[in-house]
């Protein structure tokens, strides 16, 4: 049994007299330890699906429809005293932007310890403990130190590594990271997904990684799914899915990757925009945008097929020539 299964989940926000669907009957699911990467432009649904499993969606969204199934509860259902147990504790996140996670005013040491003793019911001083043991797991210098050091007072990789080591505090099954470099520069970012990686290897954590650049997926993750207006449009081992990727829409997201284009030439892109949750076309959402739509794609919504777990919702796969990309090899 899979440590956390979605079902046909579907989420809407009601706005006034109409109401916008951002999520359209999303199946995924996470074993224990696994990695997986939920990818696509701002806008796709992949952070509402991200943030329905902890019901943190923005008020008025709700989830309309579906299971979310985590140790045999459907949280989904669960009243908020209920996910209180379990967000934050059986399941973590990490955000985007370490100084809208972490409060000004309090030292890194006083959040760690009220978020643990909001947890366990354990002394100040073992609190004390743990927090300074996970400060070292993620690497932080002179973590006895650190624990009196206000935010402000740290750098933002820094900042990060604490992020991570709080989400760490309850040794939580899952970690779900939302975009958790994009405020980091390049050399950091890479830092910190090797220290993730490594993290949840060694402590058997299962982690869900939102992102929109597929070159950190292909890195860190062991499978990926691909969203593209509030579907799943391709999902499968992520080595398949990055060397022979089905859906053009994924075949434009790694065309789109620097590496992917040669040196003084222009970068790839797909052309157009994601569309609005209230002007989603009909059929394939994708069909303004890709270069083999016809008049098929415009009649129907295709089904999620394809073999030995690699899928992909596009009807012409078979016209679509062999991928080619500039990157030799792809590791996990």
């Amino acid at each position: 049994m899979a440590l956390l299964t979605v079902r046909n989940l579907e989420v809407e926000f009601p706005l006034g007299r109409k109401t916008l669907q951002a999520l359209y009957g999303v199946d995924f699911s996470l074993e224990k330890g696994e990695r997986l990467g939920i990818v696509g432009e701002s806008g796709t649904g992949k952070s509402v699906a991200a943030f329905s499993i902890l019901n943190l969606l923005s008020k008025p969204g709700r989830i309309s429809r579906g299971e979310i199934l985590f140790e045999g509860s459907d949280l989904a259902t669960l009243n908020d005293d209920a996910m209180r147990d379990i967000r934050g504790n059986r399941i973590s996140m990490i955000f985007q932007d370490p100084m809208m996670t972490l409060n000004p005013v309090l030292t890194i040491g006083t959040q760690m310890i009220e978020c643990l003793k909001a947890h366990r019911n354990i002394s100040r001083e073992a609190a004390r403990e743990i927090a300074i043991s996970k400060l070292k797991e993620v690497m932080i210098p002179s973590p006895e130190n650190r624990m009196d050091s206000y935010p402000h007072e740290l750098s933002g990789g820094m900042r990060q590594r604490v992020v991570i080591a709080i989400a760490l505090l309850t040794d939580p099954s899952i970690i779900i990271a939302d975009e958790p470099t994009t405020a980091l520069d390049v050399t950091i970012q890479a830092e910190i997904m090797v220290l993730m990686l490594e993290l949840c290897k060694n402590n058997s954590v299962g982690l869900i990684l939102i992102t929109h650049d597929l070159a950190v997926v292909s890195q860190v993750t062991e499978r990926v799914m691909v969203m593209y207006a509030g579907r799943v449009v391709e999902e499968g081992p992520t080595r398949d899915v990055i060397q022979n990727p089905q859906h053009p829409y994924t075949r434009g997201l790694i065309k789109a990757l620097p590496q992917e284009n040669r040196p003084g030439s222009r970068l790839n892109q797909i052309r157009g925009s994601m569309p609005a949750l209230d002007a989603i076309p009909a059929g394939c959402a994708f069909n303004p945008r890709c270069d083999y739509a016809d008049g098929e794609c415009l009649k129907a919504i295709p089904p999620l097929l394809g073999k030995k777990g690699h899928k992909a919702t596009c009807l012409h796969t078979d016209r679509i020539p062999p991928f080619e990309s500039a990157r030799q090899e792809v590791s996990t």
